[in-house]
């Protein structure tokens, strides 16, 4: 791997590891570009404070340890500072103002629940719900179309155990639209390590068809999956089981010279 755009940090809760203990990690496996994308924070009206993600009052201490990190290793990689976010329309002013006066490189969306937390489901759980897979994929278009968002982090994340037909029916909605828009498919390298329902195959046989291209995304929660060729072949060869053409680089977000 050259590039790895999905990156945490200790920050969201669920992450171990010093910020500079994944960058030496990258640099080790021969990586040009390190992005971070930590679970972006969300403004609740009701004082609701997430286990799960960075907490707004961390947005000070991140950027600074970016741009220490930027600066400290440009001879040696290129490093971007994002986060992963859920694209929840009723909160997203709020986070856009949150964010407005900090230097975001980009964002990747993981839509891991379709409305806001704590009261809507997380989609890896199981479900048969056609409603609720519709809903999944209409989000993350409508998130995709606001031109904020680089990739889907995990697409095939939503954990559908109805038929076959209405799992295609919809998913295949949502990789012509990505194909359309040349925006690669997520091989969720964290997802294969640990064994979880993704990657998908049912999911990766429709990319296939519709021309998708995919690139790995380590989803990186410690250091050492940065430097983890094992897995990271793995999942390269996975693309190669469904003919999926790997691509290193996001638009937009090469190596700086």
């Amino acid at each position: 791997m050259l590039a790895n755009y999905h990156t945490h940090t200790v920050r969201c809760q669920h992450a171990s590891g010093e910020d500079k203990a994944y960058v030496e990690a990258a640099i080790k496996s021969g990586m040009k570009i390190l992005g971070f994308s930590d679970h972006c924070p969300w403004i609740y009206d009701d004082g609701h404070v997430s286990g799960t993600r960075m907490l707004p009052s961390q947005l000070d201490d991140y950027f600074a340890s970016m741009d220490r990190l930027k600066r400290e290793y440009k001879n040696d990689i290129t490093i971007y500072a994002g986060f992963e976010a859920e694209y929840i329309p009723e909160l997203i002013e709020k986070q856009y103002r949150l964010l407005d006066n900090y230097p975001v490189d980009y964002m990747i969306l993981g839509q891991h629940f379709t409305g806001r937390e704590p009261f809507a489901p997380y989609t890896g759980f199981p479900s048969d719900s056609e409603y609720e897979l519709k809903k999944y994929v209409d989000t993350i278009i409508m998130g995709m179309d606001t031109g904020r968002y680089s990739y889907v982090a995990h697409p095939d994340l939503f954990n559908f155990t109805g038929t076959d037909d209405i799992y295609r029916k919809h998913m295949g909605r949502l990789c012509e639209y990505l194909k359309e828009r040349n925006i690669p498919i997520e091989i969720n390298m964290l997802g294969l390590l640990q064994g979880r329902h993704y990657p998908a195959d049912k999911f990766f046989r429709i990319a296939a068809e519709t021309g998708c291209d995919a690139i790995i995304g380590c989803d990186a929660h410690f250091p050492e999956s940065l430097n983890d060729t094992e897995n990271m072949e793995k999942c390269r060869m996975y693309a190669e089981r469904f003919g999926l053409k790997l691509v290193d680089f996001l638009p937009g977000l090469g190596i700086k010279e």
